[in-house]
């Protein structure tokens, strides 16, 4: 997933992860000078670098062991980018399996109505001495800076961070990123996939407070982890992970919830 003004092909981009894309290629679907447009991509969290001739993400030589992941997640007001805003946003830097930096902030907003604040429990009130949006997101995206995107299904935080990005006047994001929900349902047997119920499930976060942007982050995180540890391929860098979420075969799920059977069978003890 990478913005809808990134100028390469799918083939191209695809190409980036796997064998290389010559130079021919690569110039002739850029306007600027190759160098101009290089350092651009890397400012936006996207690092193409050059070996034996051919061009790939840096992400395709780059161990697991030695990767940066960020687990995001976001709160918004609403799901549409042109009406609604983030409200508060939380990740973490992980490196070698282990939480190495954190980033938390409510946004200031205007408007939440009560749906939304049953759902995460945020009031506007809670927001007036929080940081504008601009300055928030500044910030996260230094923090963020060229390291691999995760969250519980990402195309909508990607997404609807990267907008925001473009509705500030920043560019938007290019980084790589990683979709925990597509590698949970390949590594992992669960009757459902959403977060709550796999925390549930597998005692991810024992002080989960689901729908608040950290408490989701780390629970997130515990998803990744035991995703990684129940992988039976051999991943060899960011790209086998990445393609490997997207491609392999996913878990035969279970018929029958197993939480409503134990409750069945409490209710006829």
């Amino acid at each position: 997933m990478l913005a809808n003004n990134f100028p390469l092909d799918d083939k191209s981009i695809s190409r980036l992860s796997t064998r290389g894309l010559p130079l021919e290629t690569l110039k002739s679907q850029i306007d600027d000078s190759l160098d101009y447009s290089l350092e651009l991509w890397r400012a936006q969290g996207l690092d193409i670098v050059k070996s034996k001739g051919y061009y790939y993400f840096k992400t395709k030589f780059l161990p697991l062991e030695e990767a940066e992941f960020c687990i995001v997640d976001i709160e918004t007001n609403g799901s549409k980018i042109d009406k609604h805003q983030i409200i508060e946003i939380a990740a973490v830097k992980i490196k070698y399996g282990k939480i190495t930096e954190r980033f938390e902030s409510l946004v200031k907003c205007s408007e939440i109505n009560e749906h939304i604040t049953k759902i995460t429990g945020i009031t506007v009130e809670d927001t007036k001495d929080a940081p504008t949006l601009k300055e928030v997101l500044y910030d996260f995206k230094q923090f963020l800076d060229d390291a691999i995107f995760i969250a519980h299904d990402v195309k909508f935080d990607y997404r609807f961070i990267s907008l925001t990005f473009e509705k500030l006047g920043l560019e938007p994001l290019l980084n790589r990123n990683l979709c925990s929900l597509s590698l949970a349902e390949r590594t992992l047997v669960s009757y459902r996939y959403g977060l709550s119920y796999l925390d549930k499930m597998f005692d991810l976060n024992p002080h989960a407070n689901h729908h608040r942007a950290m408490s989701d982050v780390i629970t997130t995180y515990g998803l990744f982890k035991l995703s990684l540890e129940n992988m039976d391929e051999n991943i060899n860098n960011v790209e086998d992970l990445i393609k490997f979420s997207k491609t392999a075969p996913r878990k035969k799920r279970p018929k029958f919830d197993p939480f409503l059977e134990v409750i069945e069978d409490e209710l006829t003890e």
